[in-house]
Formats: C-alpha cells, sequence, structure tokens
C-alpha cells in the first residue's frame, strides 16, 4: 500500500512576486471574508492594493520570503528520519505548492493522511485548508482514502515541545525574573460568535502548557494569553498583545507563539521586529520570543505518533 502525509498551512510567499499572489488568494477565501463571490473578488483586490507595498517592505526585511516554507521543509527531513512507511508534502493554502501541484504527482496512492500544522481548530485555517484540499481531489477525480484529524493542541508531545522551546529561551535564567505571554493571532470577534473553536482551543491549549511548565519547575512571575496580528476596522478578540506588554510589572517578557506551529513572518518579523521596538519604546529590559516548535524532536514525536494513531484508525 503507497501512503502519503499531507502537512498543510496558510503558506507565505517563497519570493516579493508572490506577496501579491499570497493577499489575493487570502482575502478571495470565503472563510477569510465571507461576502459573495463578486464583492468579495472586489475586496480582495482593494485590500491587496493597499497592503502589497508594506507587505513587500516587510518581507524584505526577511530576505524576500517568507521563512515558513524553509522552516516546513526542515520538519519533513525530520519527520522522514522517523516515517518510514509514506511519503511526506507540504501543501500550502495561498501560495505554491498548492494542493493541485502535489494531488496531481500522486495519483497512485492509496491513502492519504491530512495533518494541519496549525494545532487549533478553525474555520479560518483548518476548515479552508480542507475546503480546498477535498476539491482539489473532486477535481483531478483522485479516489483515494483519506484520513484527517482536526485539532491536537492538547497533544502531549506537542505540549512537551512548547516547553522545551520557552526554556531554551530562558538559556538557564530565574523564570521568576520573567513575565510570559502567550500570542495567538488574532481573529475577528464575530466569527468566535459565530461558533468558531479557536479561541476555545487556544485557551485550553494556553491551560495544558501553564500545567506542563508548573511540573516542570518553570514557574514565571506571571503568565498571560494576548493576541496579535489584527487587520481592519473590527472589533477582534481581546486582550491585544500591545495592551498586555502596557500592563505588566516586570520589564522582562518571553513571547511564546502559541497560535503556530512553524515559524513564519507573524513570529519572525510582528513578534521578532515589530513588537520589540515597541516594547524597547515601553522600557522593557529583555523581550525574547521563543522559536516555534518547528523541527523540535518532541514535536517530530508528535506528528508522527498521530500519523501512527490514524493508520491504526
Amino acid at each position: 500500500m503507497k501512503r502519503a502525509i499531507l502537512l498543510m498551512n496558510m503558506g507565505g510567499p517563497n519570493n516579493l512576486d508572490e506577496v501579491e499572489v499570497f493577499l489575493t488568494n487570502m482575502f478571495n477565501d470565503k472563510r477569510i471574508i465571507g461576502a459573495p463571490k463578486p464583492i468579495r473578488s472586489m475586496i480582495a483586490k482593494l485590500i491587496t492594493w493597499r497592503r502589497k507595498d508594506e507587505a513587500k517592505a516587510n518581507y524584505a526585511h526577511l530576505g524576500g520570503k517568507s521563512p515558513l516554507v524553509g522552516y516546513t521543509q526542515e520538519l519533513i527531513n525530520n519527520l522522514e528520519s522517523s516515517i518510514k512507511d509514506a511519503s511526506i508534502h507540504m501543501v500550502m493554502r495561498y501560495t505554491p505548492p498548492f494542493a493541485s501541484d502535489v494531488l496531481d504527482k500522486l495519483r497512485d496512492v492509496d491513502e492519504f493522511y491530512a495533518i494541519p500544522l496549525y494545532p487549533h481548530y478553525s474555520s479560518t485555517t483548518t476548515l479552508s485548508s480542507y475546503d480546498d484540499l477535498y476539491e482539489t481531489f473532486d477535481k483531478l477525480r483522485i479516489k483515494a482514502r483519506v484520513k484527517s484529524v482536526d485539532d491536537y493542541y492538547n497533544d502531549r508531545y506537542y505540549i512537551n515541545s512548547i516547553v522545551e522551546r520557552i526554556k531554551e529561551s530562558l538559556n538557564g535564567e530565574d523564570p521568576a525574573e520573567f513575565e510570559l505571554i502567550f500570542s495567538a493571532h488574532g481573529l475577528p470577534k464575530k466569527i468566535i460568535e459565530k461558533g468558531d473553536s479557536y479561541q476555545k482551543h487556544i485557551r485550553r491549549n494556553v491551560y495544558h502548557a501553564r500545567k506542563a511548565l508548573m511540573l516542570a519547575g518553570v514557574d514565571f512571575h506571571k503568565t498571560h494569553l494576548a493576541y496579535q496580528s489584527r487587520l481592519g476596522p473590527l472589533e477582534w478578540i481581546r486582550p491585544y498583545l500591545d495592551d498586555k506588554l502596557k500592563s505588566l510589572s516586570k520589564k522582562k517578557v518571553i513571547i511564546f507563539p502559541i497560535a503556530f506551529t512553524v515559524d513564519n513572518s507573524e513570529t519572525e518579523f510582528e513578534l521578532e521586529i515589530e513588537y520589540r521596538e515597541k516594547a524597547e519604546e515601553m522600557g522593557f529590559d529583555e523581550y525574547r520570543v521563543a522559536k516555534a516548535p518547528n523541527n523540535h524532536p518532541e514535536f517530530i514525536k508528535c506528528l508522527t505518533n498521530m500519523y501512527e494513531n490514524m493508520k491504526v484508525s
């Protein structure tokens, strides 16, 4: 039997020319903007036109591309040492490699295992990627069996990877001297009010991470949850990261990007550069951003174990 694992993510520009592709595809997604297709297309063009120059400048700071694809490839390289009975492929939602590009080369596969690289279920991420994936299966008339997972925010190996990345960021220093903020990508409040599970899963993830830190003897002065990356005039879920930073009593802080398993522009530009500047303006003595799980051995265990469980389900 021939098996293939599909690691799904939103994607990111592979070069500056793909910035417009990324923005256009994202804001044309019905799970992001729920307007009828013709209106959504017009909105996407307008937002892309307004944001493309700033977005290109931001990606230029990161070497002209999103770091996401490179980190995902490193993750796959490590997974291939752990998983021997399936080929492993990245599938991106808004930039290459698209589902159509990947699946067209896998027509002889008997079973697919779809694993999102976002551990919290949301209509804007998980469901959007599955929409695209299953539509592509239909278009290409691929009839293979597909197994999938919706969330894994409480997986013990995933939680272990969070604890280890936070400990790396501490670098042996006393955690009591620091405050820890779990920073999650925000969503408009109205999406949550419609029943989206994202915020509930984020809060549960933070609960499990706090418990694991306590059991590991890593006791921060305080730990917090906040949200980043808001856009437009709508009210987004709170507290906003800016406000949370202003409220801290300690001037030493570690940020953990709780919404991401793979580092990307939101972690390496927004958190590392933009929020660092804000923290310096607020007088912070230490501002550190922990790495996402990426290819940490505990996250490799998480994905490997998930695949093995899916095989027997």
